[in-house]
């Protein structure tokens, strides 16, 4: 799959043909096991949580059914207080109860019918069930369903990986993007997961470099600073001057207290011994 898509990319957008040429296999392909069901469910599941919790969550929500991720009809019937325990939201499980309720129906038919619709269509019912939007969507698409012509424009890692691969300014907007990518079609997928590695490769520091000038293409304007940042920022300088003449004079002040306290230790030796001294040349007298 990488040669076919190094040779596309290579008459079509040479930038990305040389991500192309220094990453991995491109991964994307249909799932081998599971559900769109179960697939959205885990969505649902990892909303707004760190990978950790929302696998541990998960974990609790698989041993609470014996083992196997739950069907729609065993999902619909778990009580509220069971789901909570497992680590839940209310908003979460109102999500998980709703997306039963459309496989159930019919709302949201088994993935034999969904295979045979097109993209649009799949987004459309998926986007009725609460707690689904258009980018999770996206992502069964390209992940569950292997689409290689998907255009997740909202996504912000695409965005900053075509930022930091075309050298702009700013992220793209998502409709620049989209009509950006009109070019990569009918790979657009696989155009999306390459700017997702651009980001590691920059990371990496092992991004190509791109000659010449950016593509003109709309990108977001940088975000003012606050009244409250520019403040700051101006002051910073001046506090830092301030820290450091506060910090010198407290080594001065340290410094000559250790000098007071070494001449007086002085002071001190010396009179002992010339005391000493006078002591015993007056038992020497004495003694003659």
């Amino acid at each position: 799959m990488k040669e076919i898509l190094l040779r596309h990319f290579t008459t079509k957008d040479p930038v990305v043909a040389a991500i192309v040429s220094g990453s991995e296999q491109y991964a994307i392909g249909e799932a081998s096991q599971g559900t769109a069901f179960e697939a959205l469910a885990r969505s649902i599941a990892s909303q707004q949580l760190s990978g950790l919790v929302a696998r541990k969550i998960l974990e609790r929500l698989v041993a609470l059914h014996g083992g196997t991720f739950p069907t729609p009809a065993q999902l619909a019937s778990a009580t509220p207080e069971s789901l909570r325990a497992v680590g839940f939201s209310f908003a979460k499980i109102a999500a998980l109860k709703d997306l039963a309720a459309h496989v159930l129906d019919g709302r949201l038919p088994p993935d034999e019918e969904l295979r045979v619709l097109d993209d649009e269509a799949i987004i459309e019912r998926c986007v009725a069930v609460r707690g689904i939007g258009r980018w999770t969507v996206q992502m069964l698409l390209m992940f569950h369903f292997g689409r290689h012509d998907v255009m997740p424009v909202d996504d912000y890692g695409v965005r900053n990986g075509f930022r930091l691969a075309y050298g702009l300014k700013g992220l793209p907007k998502p409709k620049a993007l989209l009509a950006f990518g009109e070019r990569w079609k009918p790979f657009r997928s696989a155009g999306a997961w390459y700017m997702w590695r651009a980001v590691e490769l920059h990371q990496q520091g092992k991004l190509p470099k791109r000659d010449g000038r950016p593509p003109r293409i709309e990108i977001e304007a940088p975000k003012q600073k606050s009244a409250g940042a520019k403040r700051k920022a101006k002051t910073a300088p001046r506090a830092r001057v301030a820290a450091k003449a506060k910090s010198g004079a407290k080594a001065r002040t340290k410094a000559k207290s250790k000098s007071k306290v070494r001449g007086r230790t002085k002071l001190r030796v010396r009179a002992k011994t010339g005391r000493v001294k006078r002591g015993r040349a007056s038992a020497a007298r004495r003694t003659q």
